[in-house]
């Protein structure tokens, strides 16, 4: 791993904004940048799974990744036309999951990309979903989860908005953990993103932006 994911997982944040800011210099890649903290965070993930993290660290990491994006974000916008918004994309990690790192990050770029987002924030429950999604009549709906029993959430929530008669207005996408295909098709989604540039895309392809 590069020095900058290193300084990233072992949470050293001073370190990492110092490195960040001479790979910008450097003109590096934004979305080489992006890929470097998304293998960080999800290396901290594991790390949290399997206890050799904990909360604090989770919340001290999430510190981090908003300072990398206070950071990067004007890079971003350099590059993006930002000035007239796109499609809408209703976000939101499911109940019983309170992770929101791997959610920050797709929240930032699809608005960095001209999208509007309004983020439910975690362990939102099923009918917040169904609520919103009448009032805020968005074009996607991004579903994250990180542990295994998000997908259960997951499931539920997408069966209430077909009981609703909502499933069918809008895009479903799902990320966060070991999501895949199979768990596409158990919970009922169009499909799954496998970073925060792949939400980005699949964003693009089905609003036409």
């Amino acid at each position: 791993m590069s020095n900058f994911i290193d300084e990233i997982v072992e949470l050293n944040e001073v370190k990492v904004i110092e490195l960040l800011k001479n790979k910008l210099a450097k003109n590096e890649e934004i979305m080489v940048i992006m890929d470097e903290v998304k293998i960080a965070m999800k290396e901290i993930g594991r790390k949290f799974e399997e206890k050799e993290y904990f909360l604090p660290d989770l919340i001290m990491s999430g510190e981090i990744l908003r300072q990398i994006f206070e950071v990067i974000g004007p890079r971003i916008q350099e590059s993006e036309t930002t000035e007239e918004k796109k499609a809408k994309v209703l976000l939101g990690t499911v109940a019983g999951d309170i992770h929101d790192i791997g959610k920050d990050v797709v929240k930032f770029m699809l608005e960095s990309s001209g999208y509007d987002v309004l983020d439910l924030g975690v362990d939102v429950p099923g009918d917040l979903f169904i609520e919103k999604i009448k009032e805020y009549k968005p074009d996607v709906v991004a579903l994250s989860g990180f542990l295994t029993l998000a997908f259960d959430s997951m499931k539920e929530t997408i069966q209430k908005m077909k009981d609703a008669g909502l499933r069918d207005s809008v895009k479903i996408m799902i990320g966060g953990g070991t999501v895949d295909e199979n768990i596409v098709s158990y919970v009922g989604a169009d499909a799954f993103g496998e970073s925060a540039v792949s939400a980005v895309n699949l964003t693009k392809g089905w609003t036409g932006d």
